[in-house]
């Protein structure tokens, strides 16, 4: 799928920042995309753009509404439904992230159709994908992955891009989840890939390339969590991953959603996905681990750092505090 931009950024009437998460992401990394945000009355979010309505918006050349909430149950509320239609109605196209599909909902999908509108439901690619096959092809890549999930993956990726560009290398950001689809304007989630697919969405998101060419691949869950494991694997298959940067969050006590499951160590986790990203590149390995140094203060993050490059002897730094210049670095 490929999204227009700018973006106008709907924010509904969500109760924190946190439930407009993915807004959030996509104003941090695509600012230039961003028109401004739509905040409904009640609304306790707020992610720094100009606050616009719908028209004032347009003629300030948006042209994608996104639902930029991640609710409970990731619904799509009925006190939305006028705004949405007026959406369309004055030009837009709509893209969401949300469970419930804006092309389920008779009232847009009509709509939509009747004035040639498009609905994009981010998390539901709609293409026949291939099985993977893990020919070798032209390129480079590199695939964030990490010792649990939700611990930096989609930000270290597009860190890095923001790097190799400020160097003028030849790079993009390739995104497999659905915020990152909305910051990248195109690519495939491979959540809601039928299994069998998921290494061959990676291959088809990632082609063949100009030999100095890098692909920054967003990851996705851990090969160590219960939950999200199957995904992880397809993924790092079908990546065929010249790099891997590990991305850790140093604060967890045990996985995410899973409390009864620990953590493992940086050193299994490297030995793992670099054992199994051979399958497909028997030059695969993890160059560096990105650090979420969020929750401590500069000088507790800089002691953490340090230990971590003193344990596994690799660059270690918080790619989105500290920049990932040493990650580029260590690509050689």
């Amino acid at each position: 799928m490929q999204i227009k931009h700018p973006y106008l950024l709907f924010l509904g009437e969500a109760a924190d920042q946190l439930a407009a998460k993915t807004a959030d992401g996509v104003a941090r990394w695509r600012s230039e995309w961003c028109v401004g945000q739509l905040r409904l009355a009640g609304c306790c979010a707020d992610v720094g753009l100009a606050d616009l309505d719908l028209a004032t918006a347009y003629g300030a050349g948006a042209r994608t509404l996104v639902l930029g909430v991640a609710n409970r149950g990731g619904i799509i509320s009925p006190q939305w439904m006028s705004t949405l239609l007026e959406a369309l109605d004055r030009g837009y196209d709509i893209a969401s992230g949300l469970h419930t599909r804006l092309r389920q909902i008779p009232e847009l999908a009509q709509r939509a159709e009747e004035l040639g509108r498009e609905l994009f439901d981010v998390r539901y690619p709609d293409l026949d994908l291939a099985v993977g096959n893990g020919e070798r092809r032209g390129g480079k890549r590199l695939l964030t992955v990490g010792t649990d999930c939700s611990c930096g993956k989609m930000f270290t990726a597009l860190a890095i891009e923001r790097e190799m560009k400020a160097r003028s290398m030849l790079a993009d950001f390739r995104a497999t989840g659905q915020t990152g689809i909305l910051i990248a304007g195109g690519g495939i989630s491979v959540d809601a890939v039928i299994a069998d697919f998921i290494a061959g969405a990676a291959e088809r998101l990632t082609p063949t390339a100009d030999a100095d060419h890098w692909d920054l691949i967003e990851g996705q869950g851990s090969l160590f969590h219960a939950s999200y494991a199957g995904v992880s694997l397809g993924l790092l298959h079908g990546a065929q991953a010249d790099a891997l940067v590990m991305c850790h969050e140093p604060t967890r006590t045990h996985m995410r959603g899973l409390p009864d499951a620990t953590l493992p160590s940086l050193t299994e986790c490297i030995a793992l996905n670099q054992q199994c990203g051979r399958l497909t590149n028997p030059s695969c390995r993890v160059i560096g681990i990105s650090v979420n140094t969020a929750a401590l203060v500069e000088s507790e993050a800089g002691r953490v750092l340090q230990e971590i490059e003193d344990d596994t002897g690799l660059v270690a730094v918080d790619a989105y505090r500290n920049g990932a210049g040493r990650l580029v670095d260590a690509l050689g």
